[in-house]
């Protein structure tokens, strides 16, 4: 049989698909764009012959109707990162999450640490050998689809062929749907003043030839348009997204220096606008790889002159970073942070960076300091003070890695926004036995 008549074999429609969830599954949603926003509204509709089946997934963009509390005796939502359908269902009690580094979801899926029963995700339509990608997710998805019990994928003509580990033979997905749908685009961000000098900062720390690893958001966004006149940059980062893309075009970046993967751009996971999605398709420049490759600390190590650059919720006195917690209140999750960090460090001449503004703004109006005497009750570490290497703020840069801890304090009040260095000062002076004054900084 050929592979036309394998994948016609296969053809279903939604609800035909859905049924092969049964209750009591463990169902996997594949990552980020990637999501199959038909599939998952195939199975809310169908919700009511199913009972207790969990959820599993990382970034969603999608409504998560599944998070609803009518449906709580259908669906329990366990995540690996918290996100907005998420948090709800966290908040809520009809969710939960999983303490996990990004790195480690394919390896605990391997070791059966993590079950996967059914996974759902979105493919590009078969080229003329019979062959799908899974175009803007690699990530954990790779090894879900290997690991599955049941595979049904939807067919969307939006997504982007990709070379690396994304490609698969129609013959290992049980179910085909076809059904086109737009891929969610991230709005351009703003930058404003204060990012603009975080990005200039950051830009300081970032020299000819250097590994990048890059988020998103205004932040990154800045530090990529401060990067333009750099030569030979390379990216290996666990996304791809405008920024890269625009020094691409500047002809920053083409990884003839990169010393494992050289001249490609190497990630796990794709989000941005259409722009990124065209740019992606058949491109050989590109390369999809799993996280558990990407962000592997052993990995990015490899690449000498490795800069990870990543944010913060906050951070404190010693050094502490909380990046996915608010309090009590569960926000995002670790993602790639730490895998980055310490794959950075450990490489020769790497530099991590945890890049932030000075103050949180709420919508009153109100500011609040990023920069905390010690982090908000409730809130984990994500980062630990034995890992952070530099933070920038848009006051400056303070550098943290063998730095003592009175000085890495003073270092993070210099570069705190000026409405609060007094207030800082004052409970330095009670927590340590030195007394300085903001003057002295």
């Amino acid at each position: 049989m050929g592979w036309k008549e394998i994948y016609e074999s296969k053809l279903m429609t939604g609800p035909e698909a859905v049924k092969l969830i049964k209750s009591g599954d463990d169902v996997v949603l594949s990552h980020c764009i990637n999501e199959p926003e038909y599939l998952i509204d195939c199975m809310v509709k169908n919700a009511e012959e199913y009972k207790g089946v969990k959820v599993h997934h990382m970034v969603s963009n999608g409504p998560g109707e599944y998070v609803k509390p009518e449906y709580a005796e259908n669906f329990f939502t366990e995540v690996w990162f918290g996100a907005g359908n998420s948090r709800k269902a966290i908040a809520a009690g009809n969710g939960d999450i999983v303490p996990v580094y990004f790195y480690e979801i394919p390896i605990l899926m391997r070791k059966g640490l993590i079950n996967v029963d059914v996974l759902l995700l979105q493919v590009t339509p078969p080229d003329k050998y019979g062959k799908v990608s899974t175009g803007i997710s690699a990530d954990y998805t790779v090894q879900a689809l290997r690991s599955a019990k049941t595979v049904i994928a939807q067919v969307n003509n939006n997504i982007p062929f990709t070379y690396g580990d994304a490609i698969f033979d129609v013959s290992e997905i049980d179910a085909f749907v076809e059904h086109d749908e737009d891929l969610f685009e991230l709005p351009a961000a703003k930058i404003g003043e204060t990012e603009e000098a975080i990005g200039k900062y950051c830009a300081e720390l970032v020299n000819d030839g250097d590994c990048l690893q890059l988020g998103i958001g205004a932040i990154p966004d800045a530090v990529c348009h401060e990067l333009g006149n750099k030569k030979h940059l390379g990216i290996h980062s666990e996304m791809l997204g405008d920024g890269p893309i625009f020094l691409y075009e500047q002809g920053a970046i083409d990884g003839s220096e990169k010393d494992i993967d050289k001249g490609k751009m190497v990630f796990n996971f794709a989000m941005g606008s259409k722009k990124t999605y065209e740019f992606l398709d058949h491109n050989t420049d590109c390369l999809m790889k799993t996280v558990d490759y990407v962000n592997h600390p052993m990995v990015v190590c490899q690449n000498k002159n490795n800069v990870s650059i990543n944010s913060a919720i906050e951070v404190d006195f010693y050094g502490q970073v909380a990046a996915d917690m608010i309090g009590y209140r569960q926000f995002s999750g670790v993602g790639g942070q730490v895998d980055f960090i310490r794959g950075a460090q450990m490489a020769e001449n790497g530099r991590a960076i945890i890049a932030m503004p000075s103050v949180t703004v709420k919508k009153d109006g109100t500011k609040l300091s990023k920069i905390k005497p010690l982090l908000a009750e409730g809130a984990c570490v994500t980062t630990n003070r034995f890992d952070v290497d530099y933070v920038v703020t848009e006051f400056g840069i303070a550098r943290m890695k063998g730095v003592a801890t009175r000085e890495r304090a003073k270092a993070l009040i210099r570069i705190a926004h000026p409405d609060f260095r007094e207030e800082l000062v004052e409970k330095f002076n009670e927590m340590f036995p030195e007394q300085i004054s903001v003057d002295e900084l």
